[in-house]
């Protein structure tokens, strides 16, 4: 890719990496770490796969909130929730019984069921942004699926 090519990169992907990250993210830096995502992209621009940008880009900013959450800074408290865009998955978790079943479900297995239904990736997509084989995706996804499907029903 060229600086062009970056440039394009940017503009195509900026808002969905910035909500990405807004959505796993409490505080008021969202802006920042998407910064820091697209400075390490810019870095990186050669290595990016042409056709999986957007699930290296989470990948990438993954990477990136898990440095943030690592540094263990207090957590920005200043911060206007009406400044945030509503977000449709923010509704749906909204549901006690959801919500409180989407809370047993391991870390790992939450990022996956996101990432596939919330960040619309497929299989090919999917295995790009968890760094793993396509195979080894849908197995993922599966096994999130039925870790929610198991705490759903012990809500019930």
């Amino acid at each position: 890719m060229s600086v062009l090519g970056f440039e394009e990169l940017y503009e195509r992907h900026a808002l969905e990496v910035y909500r990405y990250i807004a959505r796993r993210h409490i505080g008021n830096d969202s802006q920042d770490l998407t910064s820091d995502v697209f400075v390490i992209a810019l870095q990186k621009i050669e290595s990016i796969p042409i056709g999986s940008e957007l699930p290296w880009l989470y990948r990438t900013a993954w990477n990136v909130l898990a440095n943030a959450h690592r540094k263990n800074e207090p957590i920005p408290t200043d911060f206007v929730l009406s400044e945030v865009e509503p977000d449709c998955a923010d509704e749906v978790i909204t549901n006690d019984q959801l919500s409180r079943a989407w809370k047993l479900v391991p870390d790992k297995d939450r990022e996956v069921l996101r990432l596939a239904a919330w960040e619309g990736l497929n299989g090919k997509e999917l295995a790009q942004a968890l760094g793993i084989s396509e195979g080894g995706a849908g197995a993922a996804l599966s096994r999130a699926r039925a870790s929610l499907r198991k705490a759903w029903e012990q809500q019930n």
